[in-house]
């Protein structure tokens, strides 16, 4: 069965939307893009800042809770479905839980293959994009750099440090249209 799901995974100001905007545009079908992001934003404002949901720490480290993970499992498992119903979807990820995170996709997925790309980014660099872009705390690019990644198996890795996202998107694109030469 050729790749119908892609999914990014890297720290927080990695680029990662950015590939998954490039990616839509490079690859010939339409693929949607979800991310951990849209599933935050849908969340009830009482799960965005409480110990049973998401917290964000003024130094950038994140917490979740209980009634998170229950609605995560539920929104990864719809995702799924879709893919299973003929949608092809590019998913943008924070896996704070490492290899945990990336099992919990990996039961959700059951038979279905998916790309797995990591997307790596300095520490610094991603911490100064943290800061331009204004809209997350101080510190969380740089708590996520690299604990994202313990564990986590890649089919492909992307560094965005020092490239520019629509050549790391041509790289992953070309990865997904080998399958079909």
């Amino acid at each position: 069965m050729a790749t119908r799901m892609i999914i990014l995974n890297g720290g927080s100001s990695s680029g990662k939307s950015a590939i998954v905007r490039c990616l839509q545009a490079e690859l010939p079908d339409p693929w949607l893009a979800l991310g951990c992001d849209s599933f935050v934003d849908a969340l009830p404002a009482r799960l965005r800042e409480s110990d049973a949901g998401i917290e964000i720490a003024s130094d950038g480290q994140v917490s979740i809770g209980a009634d998170f993970l229950a609605l995560e499992a539920a929104w990864r498992t719809g995702v799924v479905a879709m893919v299973r119903a003929g949608a092809r979807v590019v998913i943008d990820d924070v896996f704070l839980g490492g290899a945990a995170s990336q099992q919990r996709w990996r039961t959700a997925l059951g038979d279905l293959p998916a790309l797995w790309v990591g997307v790596r980014c300095e520490s610094a660099v991603a911490a100064s994009r943290e800061a331009a872009r204004g809209d997350r705390a101080e510190g969380m690019a740089a708590a996520q750099a690299d604990v994202v990644h313990e564990g986590v198996g890649y089919d492909l890795e992307v560094d965005t440090s020092h490239t520019e996202s629509l050549t790391c998107a041509r790289v992953i694109a070309a990865r997904v249209q080998e399958e079909f030469r």
